[in-house]
C-alpha cells in the first residue's frame, strides 16, 4: 500500500479503496478475486507512473485513450502474463472505471473499447469412475485421527456427489442438512442459491463425520472443523488431496476441483443434459457447462484410438 501512495494521487487511491470496499461488501466477491484485482489495478498504477512520466490522477484517468490501456496490456505480455491474466486485468479495470463513471468522475468509454485477449481454449480434466470412488471411499482418507479421516471424505463425498466447488462445501452450516431431505440448497458465486440432490451416500457421509467430531456443531456454525476446532480452510483439503495423488497414483490434476468436474462429466457420459447439469453446478451461463461436452467427445476419442483396430 505504500507503493501505491508514491504512485497514485491520493484522490484517485480513496476512489479505489472505496471500489475494492463495494466489491467486497455489495458484490460479495471471493477474497482471491478481491485479491486479484486489487494486484491487477495496483500494477495498472505502477505502469501509468512510468508511461505518464508521475502519479497518476482521476484527470489523467478520464484522459486515458484505448490505445492506453492496449500499452499496458502490451506491457504484462511482455513480462510474461498469459491471456487468462490479461483478461482479468482487463476486467478489473473495466470495473473499476465503470464505479468512477457511475460517481461522474470519469469517461469509461476508452477501456470499454479495448477488446480482451483471446483465451486459449482448455479443458476440465476430471478424474475417471474408479478414481473418484477411490478418493471419497473410507478406506482411502489418510489420516490416522477417525473423525479427521471422516470428515475429509465426507468433504469430498459433497464436492463428487454434488458437483460443489470446494469453497460451497466449507461454507455449509449444520443447518443445511435435514434428515430425509431430497434437496441441499447450496450459496454459490454471486450469492445465488441452488438446489442440488442430497443423495443418501452424502447424507451417511456426513452424518458419519457429525458422529465422530468432537466439536459442538449446531445451527449457523461451520459443519466442517479443523483440528483445532476452527473453520475448516481450504488449503488442509488440498493438501490431503496431494498426499492421495502419490498414495494411490493419481494424476497430478487429482485435485479437489477435478471432483466437481468429475460430477458433470459423469452425469453427462450417463446421459443427464446440459441444462439440467448448468442447473446443479450454478453456471450462469451454459457456454460454461458446455465445455463437459468436449471432454466427453475427448474420451470418446481416446477410447476408440486404444480400443479401434484401425485407429
Amino acid at each position: 500500500m505504500n507503493e501505491l501512495l508514491i504512485i497514485a494521487d491520493p484522490g484517485l487511491m480513496a476512489e479505489r479503496s472505496a471500489w475494492l470496499d463495494s466489491l467486497a461488501r455489495e458484490r460479495r466477491l471471493s477474497e482471491h478475486t478481491l485479491d486479484a484485482y486489487e494486484r491487477d489495478t495496483r500494477q495498472f498504477l505502477t505502469f501509468l507512473t512510468g508511461h505518464l512520466g508521475g502519479p497518476a490522477t482521476l484527470k489523467d484517468i478520464q484522459a486515458l485513450r484505448p490505445a492506453d490501456f492496449r500499452a499496458f496490456l502490451a506491457a504484462r505480455r511482455k513480462e510474461g502474463s498469459g491471456a487468462r491474466s490479461l483478461g482479468r486485468s482487463l476486467a478489473g479495470l473495466r470495473s473499476l472505471l465503470r464505479y468512477l463513471e457511475k460517481k461522474g468522475l470519469v469517461n469509461a468509454a476508452g477501456v470499454s473499447a479495448v477488446r480482451s485477449p483471446k483465451q486459449p481454449k482448455s479443458l476440465p480434466k476430471p478424474l475417471s469412475d474408479r478414481q473418484a470412488i477411490t478418493v471419497v471411499s473410507d478406506e482411502a482418507q489418510l489420516h490416522e485421527e477417525p473423525w479427521i479421516a471422516a470428515r475429509d471424505a465426507a468433504v469430498f463425498t459433497l464436492l463428487y456427489g454434488c458437483g460443489l466447488r470446494i469453497s460451497e462445501a466449507l461454507d455449509l452450516t449444520p443447518g443445511n442438512f435435514n434428515r430425509g431431505a431430497a434437496t441441499l440448497r447450496i450459496t454459490g458465486k454471486g450469492n445465488k442459491t441452488r438446489l442440488v440432490p442430497m443423495l443418501t451416500v452424502v447424507f451417511d457421509a456426513v452424518e458419519k463425520y457429525r458422529s465422530l467430531c468432537p466439536y459442538h456443531l449446531e445451527g449457523e456454525e461451520p459443519l466442517f472443523r479443523g483440528a483445532r476446532g476452527g473453520k475448516l480452510q481450504a488449503a488442509i483439503i488440498q493438501r490431503t488431496m496431494q498426499k492421495m495423488r502419490s498414495a494411490f497414483g493419481l494424476p497430478e490434476t487429482a485435485t479437489p476441483h477435478a471432483l466437481r468436474h468429475s460430477f458433470a462429466t459423469h452425469l453427462l457420459a450417463g446421459g443427464g443434459d446440459l441444462r439440467t447439469i448448468q442447473e446443479l453446478l450454478g453456471h450462469a451461463s451454459l457456454s460454461t457447462t458446455q465445455v463437459y461436452t468436449g471432454v466427453d467427445s475427448s474420451r470418446l476419442l481416446e477410447v476408440y484410438d486404444r480400443a479401434h483396430p484401425r485407429a
